[in-house]
């Protein structure tokens, strides 16, 4: 008898939502960076427990959304929190903002959805502030458990496992035993350079770009030649990214590269270039390629 079901991940930006799932899993599905609003579109994560099969469902930080591609970005997370038979809401508990959790906790209990809650980062929190925390949160009445976790140090993350295991459904494994995520490789090989792009960047220049893996070549020696596209809003950007003497655009490509050759385990030949698409947030083909619906609200 095996058993499998979905669980979103739900929180607002930046609670650590890719970096827990990346803990259940035990392998990177979901990039991570220090900046809000990393994860765009829905990711599937999938953790092999005893005889359950728990498929994560990476969502983007909810939050108070103007432009498009933001609604798009929350109206996917709701919408896999509305297909998933059990919600996690992970919560910053070193964080001072909290009001876009408590809107969260609002909309779920405005829609009858219980929830497990997740308070991430304890490691950086003084015990009496994390019990003021516990008391406050359990007495709003919607979360079956409580766990403490630092995603990051991978603390708790064993006892959310086994608990969410033990929940899953009576079912046949929806994928593969050994398969860890939903994300193509070409997608995640976008993603991961999107990633060190984030790093490398500062202000709001990441959140105008966005990464596409135009070419895949599989080569007779094994290794992989990957050609990607960093697209960006406007020509004044392009000097920010490529850097003086093209040193940032070759160290985003150099940082990239060595990932994609952990996770793939091969030889990685990855060459990216930068180009000009104005206004590439606004244009249709961009949510249907990431699987956002383009007109939400």
């Amino acid at each position: 008898m095996t058993r499998c079901g979905y669980v979103a991940v739900l929180g607002a930006p930046n609670a650590g939502k890719s970096t827990l799932i990346n803990a259940m899993v035990g392998t990177k599905v979901s990039i991570v960076s220090p900046k809000v609003q990393t994860t765009r579109f829905r990711i599937l994560g999938i953790a092999m427990q005893d005889d359950a099969q728990i498929i994560l469902v990476d969502t983007p930080g909810i939050f108070t959304p103007k432009k498009r591609l933001e609604k798009s970005m929350v109206a996917a997370a709701w919408g896999g929190a509305h297909d998933a038979d059990f919600i996690c809401l992970v919560i910053d508990a070193h964080s001072t903002w909290v009001e876009d959790s408590d809107a969260i906790i609002e909309k779920l209990k405005a829609s009858n959805r219980r929830a497990m809650l997740i308070l991430n980062k304890v490691d950086l929190v003084p015990k009496e502030n994390l019990l003021a925390q516990i008391q406050r949160y359990n007495d709003i009445g919607i979360f079956d458990e409580v766990f403490l976790v630092s995603a990051l140090k991978g603390d708790g993350v064993a006892k959310i496992l086994a608990h969410v295991a033990a929940l899953m459904p009576e079912s046949p494994y929806f994928f593969p035993e050994d398969q860890v995520s939903d994300l193509p490789q070409r997608m995640l090989a976008a993603e991961i350079t999107r990633e060190k792009a984030f790093l490398q960047l500062r202000q709001e220049l990441p959140y105008a770009l966005t990464v596409e893996t135009e070419t895949w070549e599989e080569r007779d020696d094994g290794s992989v030649k990957i050609d990607q596209i960093i697209y960006i809003e406007r020509d004044s950007q392009k000097a920010m990214v490529v850097g003086k003497g093209g040193a940032r655009i070759r160290a985003i490509g150099q940082s990239a590269r060595i990932e994609l050759e952990s996770l793939l385990d091969r030889v990685v030949h990855l060459f990216i270039h930068v180009k000009v698409k104005e206004d590439w947030s606004e244009k249709r083909g961009f949510y249907s390629s990431v699987g956002l619906e383009f007109d939400a609200e």
